[in-house]
């Protein structure tokens, strides 16, 4: 039974004019990178995801260590002024926010380079693929290698 394409109809390609296989070769072609162009999107739209949640989480250390240096360090140097003096409290309460700060940062940094690298790297290689099986038929042609599946050379 003979493979048929999409956009192909039946006819033995040996029968085709030089035109028409051109035809039909530039029509596969502009279906293949339509095809390759819709990957790199849905690729591209899935990292954008991980890079968001990252990006959002760079965003909640930043107000989690405002609100905490804004409303605990008053009532932790109050207490720690109890025993120790007061501008030694400041500092250590500071330097405590300033390491939960550090610490989230960090976390979401780790997520957006998960997310790297950006380019859609499953469209890239099945371009290659798809400029190796187009060289390879290009050479067979060539050759005089064109095997014609279902039917008799």
């Amino acid at each position: 039974m003979a493979t048929v394409h999409q956009g192909w109809d039946a006819t033995d390609p040996r029968q085709l004019s030089l035109a028409q296989l051109f035809k039909k070769l530039g029509e596969e072609t502009t279906g293949l990178v339509r095809m390759e162009v819709e990957l790199a999107k849905a690729e591209l739209a899935e990292k954008a995801k991980v890079a968001g949640a990252g990006a959002g989480m760079l965003g909640g250390a930043a107000v989690a260590a405002l609100c905490a240096l804004g409303a605990l360090t008053a009532c932790l140097i109050l207490a720690l002024a109890e025993v120790m003096p007061g501008a030694v409290a400041a500092i250590v309460v500071t330097v405590l926010w300033a390491g939960v700060g550090a610490a989230l940062a960090l976390l979401g940094r780790a997520r957006l380079r998960a997310a790297a690298p950006l380019a859609p790297t499953q469209a890239r290689q099945g371009l290659k693929e798809d400029v190796r099986a187009a060289r390879e038929g290009l050479r067979a042609g060539r050759d005089g290698d064109i095997e014609i599946r279902g039917g008799v050379r």
